[in-house]
């Protein structure tokens, strides 16, 4: 079978029976599966045109759902079963999550077909006699989407999430704010959109290009957009994760209220929102007054993201530059309040302020692995980028990790070596090298793994100007990170990858089907190159730190 991510167990009919669909199968959705046999209904209706009624009485549907921790083998709230034989097939999840699962193992195997928007004249539909039992190694399977360098519209984002799920991933992390642009209306404060959502133009290419863009970028969601977003992930089981940053990359924020930055070292009322890439000096004001503006956002915030679908928020805490708090008399002051250990301490201040403000109402802070310098905030857990140490140390403390490294999972890396990839960023992170990630560091202590939540790829945007480039950056790649968090793996010297590659032979047409511009596996088409467009490609292995 080419399942992607594979199972745990499949086990098929030796004589290669299948069970064959009329053109009006019906549907029996047991307690608890109504949403999936919506989703069913929906999209695999479309591609089939199948209306999948109810089964009449007495009747035994072709299809049927059940929701029954013990049918799914006790393998955890994501398990699922699936028996396809004589009579049909029946899904059975341990919750309505692994139902959910088992529903889009049933969509690969009635073919690539599946994921069309109607059905071909003609098609039959047919599946193996089977069995499937599986469940996944980790609960945090996820993908980071920069939505501040490069805006991308609301349906680009619901079109993410069903990409995710269909890949069994069940978490989306929003980077909605950056130096760059804030993309979350927060109606107290209603100038960061108004202003801090648009830039005058765009850096063409790495930070080193000499080339722009002139056309003016921006754009954000509504409040309403957020709600629908969320809901929408909330029915395809996919948790979001919003980001907001502080105190470092607020160049945006700060632009639309200069009262944000250090006033007594730079003057903020003659800043814009910053147009070029990288780390910008312009960082928050360690104030009162900055913390309880930030207190308003996040209010508005906890309402759009409710906590069953976000338990999790995440306040970055990276790449915060100290060159304005060490000239600031404002920052210094603050240091001697406070008693804290200089600069690195005043980060963790703001950092540990939202730690507690967000346990407060019963949500978890999550942030970038600098959120370690200066002392790791209590409760706080860790996205480890800059590479494995972060994440190490933080767990060895008794921290929860999501692995995330730099290195190893960033999508806007380059895919290979050659002269054609669009604007090459970083080191050669081919499918295979993605597909030999493993998020578990061997030294860690079992009880240290245990903190392990599982691993995202990670999908920052400077040079990833519109949907096809972000598509050409994430796939294929994103069904070899699919696989490395969910599928039960050896150790990844040990990973058969040829098997992997032969699979992804039926998951290409997966993806055509789903209208996803991918990189083919013989490199870039023409149309997916951009020639003089300078990139910052790095040379050899990246180090494993």
């Amino acid at each position: 079978m080419d399942l992607i991510p594979a199972p745990q167990v499949v086990l098929l009919d030796e004589g290669g029976r299948r069970f064959a669909f009329g053109s009006a199968p019906a549907l029996d959705a047991g307690p608890g599966a109504a949403a999936v046999a919506r989703w069913l209904r929906r999209e695999v209706g479309a591609a089939t045109g199948w209306e999948l009624p109810a089964a009449g009485a007495g009747a035994t549907a072709e299809l049927r759902l059940r929701v029954d921790p013990e049918g799914a083998a006790g393998q955890g709230p994501e398990a699922y079963r699936i028996e396809i034989g004589p009579d049909g097939a029946e899904l059975t999840g341990a919750t309505a999550a692994g139902l959910f699962w088992g529903a889009q193992t049933l969509r690969q195997l009635l073919g690539p077909d599946a994921y069309r928007k109607a059905p071909l004249p003609g098609r039959a539909w047919s599946l193996p006699y089977a069995s499937v039992a599986d469940a996944p190694r980790f609960g945090w399977r996820g993908m980071m989407l920069d939505v501040a360098r490069h805006f991308m519209p609301k349906d680009g984002v619901l079109r993410y999430i069903d990409l995710l799920a269909a890949h069994k991933l069940n978490v989306l992390h929003l980077h909605l704010t950056d130096d760059q642009g804030w993309r979350i209306e927060i109606r107290r404060h209603p100038r960061l959109t108004e202003v801090g959502g648009w830039r005058p133009r765009s850096r063409w290419g790495h930070r080193a290009s000499p080339l722009w863009n002139e056309t003016p970028h921006g754009g954000y969601y509504t409040q309403d957009d957020i709600r629908e977003i969320v809901a929408y992930a909330a029915e395809r089981h996919v948790r979001v994760v919003p980001e907001i940053d502080v105190p470092g990359h607020s160049q945006a924020a700060i632009a639309a209220y200069p009262e944000l930055g250090n006033t007594d070292v730079v003057d903020t009322a003659a800043l814009g929102v910053w147009d070029d890439w990288g780390i910008t000096e312009n960082v928050l004001a360690p104030t009162e007054a900055v913390l309880r503006f930030y207190e308003e956002v996040f209010e508005e915030l906890l309402e759009l993201f409710p906590v069953e679908v976000s338990p999790f928020v995440h306040v970055g805490g990276d790449e915060c530059p100290k060159a304005q708090w060490k000239a600031s008399a404002v920052a210094q002051e603050r240091i001697r309040e406070l008693g804290v250990a200089g600069e690195d301490g005043l980060q963790a201040w703001f950092v540990r302020h939202f730690d507690g403000w967000l346990a407060a109402r019963g949500r978890r802070l999550i942030g970038w692995d600098e959120i370690l310098e200066g002392g790791l905030a209590d409760g706080a857990a860790v996205s480890s980028w800059r590479g494995y140490a972060g994440g190490i140390a933080a767990a060895e403390a008794g921290h929860d990790v999501v692995m995330c490294p730099e290195q190893q999972v960033y999508l806007d890396h380059r895919q290979a070596g050659g002269a054609d990839e669009p604007m090459p960023i970083g080191y050669v992170r081919s499918l295979e090298d993605v597909y030999r990630f493993e998020p578990v560091p061997p030294k860690l202590s079992p009880e240290a793994a245990a903190h392990v939540l599982g691993a995202q790829a990670n999908v920052w945007t400077e040079v990833m100007e519109n949907q096809g480039r972000v598509d050409y950056q994430v796939f294929p790649r994103l069904a070899a990170f699919a696989e490395v968090v969910w599928s039960w793996q050896p150790e990844p010297a040990e990973r058969d990858f040829a098997w992997f590659e032969e699979r992804m032979g039926a998951h290409y047409a997966r993806l055509a089907a789903q209208g996803v511009d991918y990189r083919p596996p013989g490199g870039p088409l023409p149309r997916q190159r951009r020639p003089g467009v300078p990139g910052r490609p790095i040379e050899g292995a990246p180090p494993n730190v």
